[in-house]
């Protein structure tokens, strides 16, 4: 999934529209900590760090209106994390041809989407009509991807500049994920949100492959690399909270939310409930339990213990 610089399922809609405009809120290099705000209703806790917002469009086309924000957090000029939100407003607007697009942006597209694919670790969806919620978790060769992407229709231009205005290096390996959602029982809203990191910041080992095909993160490889694989399955936790925290922010309807109780061991708490020293303690937890040093029972005692 190509999501460690942008969204590129958004694309197939924002090709129908031809006027763009700065939004307000937000302009390119301004530096951003602890909360984006989309709206009243969409905040996004950010974390932490500095973030230097790197692409911002709204777009109006006929009474559809989209805006799109990319922030990168930096360390000595190196992009160790992205993300892009956005958010389409498609009520009473060409329901069925806009619905039909959406679908096939994100169901019917050869290159990504929000289906079964080789190179992708998780996938997650919940599908029945035009609404959609989507969770994919996955690894990327970002040169290739920034680049010369398989998609010649996804060419980032505007970040890209940036990107090479300020002489920022990106890392070679990146691990990603993709949240989407859309119903038009949510006000016809199609709500999209992708992050990407360096894994180095999880304190992976290097890679000595680099490719989508080879990379040791890719699910048909990581076995035969143990350290990749924690470190995968970390970041498989940490996208399955985002995604509770995600659907959360938007307010989902309760049957469209995904059953992510398998990926983490805090996904089946409320984690709005948490404060963020309780999280940080189930997080290290986790971690013992994962390298071995506790037990399951001991881990699960634990939890049981910091939450009571």
């Amino acid at each position: 999934m190509k999501k460690f610089l942008s969204i590129i399922f958004v694309y197939f809609i924002i090709l129908l529209m031809c006027t763009e405009v700065n939004a307000k809120r937000y302009r390119v290099n301004d530096i951003i900590e602890n909360q984006f705000v989309m709206n009243k209703k969409f905040k996004l806790n950010l974390p932490e760090g500095k973030w230097t917002v790197i692409r911002n469009s709204s777009d109006f086309y006929y009474g559809l209106t989209s805006k799109i924000y990319t922030l990168v957090r930096l360390e000595n000029n190196f992009a160790v994390e992205t993300i892009t939100i956005a958010e389409m407003k498609t009520a009473g607007i060409y329901e069925s041809l806009v619905n039909q697009a959406i679908y096939e942006s994100l169901f019917k597209n050869k290159y990504d989407g929000c289906y079964e694919r080789p190179e992708y670790f998780v996938v997650k969806v919940y599908k029945k009509g035009s609404t959609h919620n989507c969770l994919v978790i996955d690894h990327s060769d970002v040169h290739k991807d920034f680049f010369t992407p398989d998609d010649p229709e996804i060419a980032d231009a505007d970040v890209t500049k940036w990107f090479r205005d300020h002489n920022i290096q990106l890392p070679r390996v990146g691990l990603n994920s993709f949240h989407a959602y859309f119903s038009r029982l949510a006000a016809g809203k199609w709500y999209l949100l992708s992050y990407g990191i360096d894994p180095k910041i999880l304190n992976a080992p290097k890679n000595k492959f680099i490719s989508e095909e080879t990379s040791e993160y890719h699910k048909n490889n990581i076995s035969n690399y143990p350290e990749h694989q924690k470190i995968m399955q970390k970041w498989v936790s940490i996208s399955a909270k985002r995604h509770i925290e995600f659907e959360n922010i938007i307010k989902i309807l309760e049957r469209h939310k995904l059953d992510l109780s398998a990926l983490s061991p805090l996904t089946s708490v409320s984690t709005k409930k948490l404060s963020s020293d309780i999280l940080d303690q189930i997080n290290k937890l986790n971690d013992l339990y994962k390298s071995g040093v506790l037990t399951k029972d001991e881990f699960e005692k634990a939890k049981k213990k910091i939450l009571n």
